[in-house]
């Protein structure tokens, strides 16, 4: 085995590396064209509103939305909140009743919270110890003046894929909005609104080898158009949405990374299922007492969620400092409590404790697989060890 160079990133649903591709699209918005794309009476605001135009199409284009129905915001926790705040005010008067998962983002589970603490009333779906959704337990869960549904497409953590389509036509069957947070999804599997019958979706430039800083949210205008209550006033950018001058480098890089990975997703599915599988079978070989955590299938390619007896998460990652590993959300990693979205599955404070997050990506190698595969094993017999003669 060739030993790769270290340290190695496999961490990838925290964050991507922006993409070098990405970084020489950028690089001109910076200096050369720096204009501001609502300067439209001079040239270099006229070029940056052009500019923005076309990467909203190509962005768009990747989720097989209109560009119309896209408004840029600094990420995708800024989507979540712009979308259930959003409707929940703008819909105040038809009710005050939201439904989500105990396994959502926390963007998704604080904003809720908030409503919550301001007179709305959330029911928190369970899933099942696979990590999805029951539809009977949806549709139990829905009431007379339930007004929105927000449930991620795929799963930050465990990345358990979601039966979107589904869960969508039982909400429209009752007139109820469906929000997804696809910010694991979009570029790492094929995301289309109107196959899925979306109303709003959320996502990010960083996690598919973008920029950070930059997001969208995808609302619908085609049909019955959905209508929000923005969060954030001054000058009227976005459709009167959301307030505040563009980022025009960011949005650029925000389209090339969508580009490049509707291009490459095809190829670069098929070897991360093959990098992931490498990981697994390698890791089940070389060590007992191991449970892969949710389904294996349906899973994002890259993700692959472990527990381990007999060892802390945390102490893991303090012994395994050449491989960036998670072991839990990086947004709540400064959270001292183990995993929701594993204590939802079933697992024990123990057990969600003692676990690791492998997110495979773009610039993962199989020789980098393998190094982690003996690290691991290597760290795990020395921990289990020192608790056995501790004990």
């Amino acid at each position: 085995m060739a030993k790769p160079q270290l340290p190695i990133y496999m961490d990838n649903h925290a964050t991507t590396r922006t993409d070098p591709r990405v970084v020489d699209a950028m690089l001109p918005y910076f200096s050369e064209h720096f204009g501001n794309a609502a300067s439209r009476m001079h040239v270099f605001g006229q070029y940056a509103e052009q500019i923005v135009k076309t990467a909203r199409q190509q962005i768009a284009g990747c989720i097989g939305a209109e560009p119309r129905e896209l408004i840029f915001t600094s990420g995708a926790t800024e989507s979540n909140n712009l979308a259930i705040k959003g409707v929940a005010h703008q819909l105040a008067d038809r009710g005050k009743h939201l439904v989500t998962l105990t396994t959502e983002h926390r963007s998704v589970l604080d904003t809720c919270a908030h409503l919550e603490s301001d007179g709305w009333r959330v029911t928190r779906v369970p899933v099942q110890p696979d990590g999805l959704v029951e539809l009977s337990q949806l549709k139990a869960a829905l009431q007379p003046d339930t007004v929105l549904v927000s449930i991620m497409l795929a799963n930050n953590e465990i990345g358990i894929i979601q039966p979107i389509r589904e869960l969508c036509s039982i909400c429209h069957e009752r007139g109820i909005l469906f929000h997804t947070d696809a910010t694991q999804a979009v570029g790492k599997i094929p995301v289309n609104v109107r196959e899925l019958e979306i109303d709003l979706l959320s996502f990010t430039a960083h996690k598919l080898y973008g920029p950070k800083g930059v997001g969208a949210l995808f609302i619908r205008r085609q049909g019955s158009r959905v209508r929000l209550e923005p969060l954030i006033d001054g000058g009227g950018h976005e459709q009167g949405l959301r307030s505040g001058t563009l980022a025009v480098p960011l949005i650029v890089g925000f389209a090339e990374a969508c580009r490049l990975a509707a291009s490459e997703m095809p190829m670069e599915s098929v070897r991360l299922l093959q990098l992931r599988e490498r990981l697994w079978q390698g890791l089940q070989s070389k060590i007992q007492h191991i449970r892969l955590n949710g389904a294996w299938e349906p899973r994002l390619p890259g993700n692959l969620n472990i527990s381990l007896d007999w060892v802390k998460g945390e102490s893991l990652l303090l012994e395994l400092k050449d491989i960036a590993l998670s072991s839990g959300s990086a947004c709540t990693s400064m959270d001292s409590e183990p995993s929701h979205v594993l204590r939802a599955l079933g697992l024990d404070e123990e057990q969600a404790d003692a676990s690791l997050r492998f997110g495979l990506g773009r610039f993962n190698t199989s020789d980098e697989v393998d190094y982690a595969i003996e690290r691991v094993a290597e760290v795990v017999a020395r921990l289990r060890q020192l608790s056995s003669a501790a004990s």
